[in-house]
């Protein structure tokens, strides 16, 4: 969602030069998408007042979005690469029981494979924010425990076949994989995960000249030198937290803050790919609160004394893999807390979107992850690169 708003600013300052110079190559577009909804959570398989299962889905989206001219210093290190803001309106199957949310979100796609001059295969992510679902309100709608929020991340990403119909049309079919979650700043969240194929037809408006210029081969080499940087990010969030008491899970009542930050040395190996090691210290003011539940409080009256600062702080070391793309950089980690707090699992897992507001400062959204799946903590902060 921040991506989303920000992506102009992004643009112009990472690469006002190549914008200014030679102007990008804008496109317009729009699409269906059916697919089936896995029966991740027991809302979803029929435990709900309809006694139907949501086990299908489908929706239609318009979008707009451009690449870098070939003639510009990032068209030619990253050919064929586009990005752009997408609106997408979804329906499920079983009567509305979780809405008709819709979706703003950024995309990007890189070309994978060509085989031939019109037909290629390209991968697509998509970030941003889902409005309006039909969610969990106690004393309303108690049985979703799929959503629990109005307003939920949108994530996706998909294999693209693209056939190029003509200079100005070109027709796409591909695989998508959605996932849609608040990230633990409420609860239920078991969240809702989609699957199916999508249909699109896009529209080039601005078109390149006939020969695209070669690579210059000193500014390829340049940016595929290999180098040492070292980003610093700081972040902050909210969350629930769910506790056992007396052999009993309850969810202990408000939200917590929960603030990090992250000293991450990598090396770039080339203009695509950078990997290395952060030194990740967080405090999540839930953490570690089941060992002080205050006797003889229970149900929505429940109490708790507030932890000792040290009991609340983790401090781990973790790995990284970072695709750099033109003004996004795609980051997964794996780390293990050397300092955990009571009754919170020492290995974790991350995974950030960066959003370059100029070359050196990035808006940093992300999930922090226990089993690679379910949600402890948004990252939602600012970084700098070194």
């Amino acid at each position: 969602m921040l991506c989303a708003a920000c992506c102009p600013a992004c643009v112009r300052a990472q690469s006002a030069a190549d914008s200014l110079s030679h102007a990008p190559l804008w496109h317009v577009g729009a699409g269906v998408a059916a697919g089936v909804v896995p029966g991740t959570n027991r809302f979803l398989t029929g435990d709900n007042s309809s006694g139907k299962s949501v086990d299908a889905d489908f929706a239609a989206s318009v979008r707009a979005g451009f690449r870098f001219s070939p003639y510009s210093r990032l068209g030619q290190l990253y050919p064929g690469v586009y990005q752009g803001l997408g609106l997408e309106a979804r329906t499920f199957s079983a009567g509305g029981l979780l809405g008709s949310p819709v979706s703003l979100y950024v995309y990007q796609g890189v070309p994978l494979v060509h085989f031939g001059p019109r037909l290629w295969l390209g991968a697509e992510w998509q970030f941003g924010a889902a409005f309006g679902w039909k969610h969990f309100r106690a004393g309303i709608d108690e049985e979703n425990g799929a959503v629990s929020t109005a307003v939920t991340a949108h994530m996706g990403v998909g294999l693209r076949l693209n056939y190029e119909l003509s200079a100005s049309w070109r027709l796409t079919g591909g695989i998508d994989l959605r996932h849609f979650s608040n990230g633990n700043t409420s609860y239920p969240n078991a969240g809702v995960n989609t699957t199916g194929l999508s249909l699109g037809l896009t529209y080039l408006i601005s078109q390149p000249q006939p020969q695209a210029p070669a690579p210059d081969e000193a500014l390829v080499a340049e940016a595929d030198a290999g180098r040492w940087m070292l980003d610093i990010v700081a972040y902050g969030a909210w969350r629930k937290r769910g506790v056992t008491e007396r052999e009993d899970a309850i969810m202990v009542p408000g939200r917590f803050g929960v603030a990090g930050v992250q000293v991450a040395p990598m090396r770039k190996f080339n203009r695509w790919l950078a990997a290395g090691a952060s030194l990740d210290m967080q405090y999540d003011q839930s953490a570690g609160i089941e060992d002080y539940w205050v006797e003889g409080t229970w149900g929505n009256d429940v109490k708790f004394y507030r932890p000792p600062f040290g009991k609340q702080l983790s401090v781990g070391l973790s790995a990284h893999a970072e695709l750099t793309l033109p003004v996004f950089a795609i980051n997964a980690g794996l780390g293990y807390d050397f300092v955990c707090p009571e009754g919170d699992r020492p290995f974790y897992q991350s995974l950030t979107l960066k959003a370059f507001v100029t070359r050196n400062v990035f808006l940093n959204v992300g999930y922090r992850l226990r089993h690679f799946k379910d949600p402890q903590n948004l990252m939602l902060g600012i970084g700098v690169r070194l």
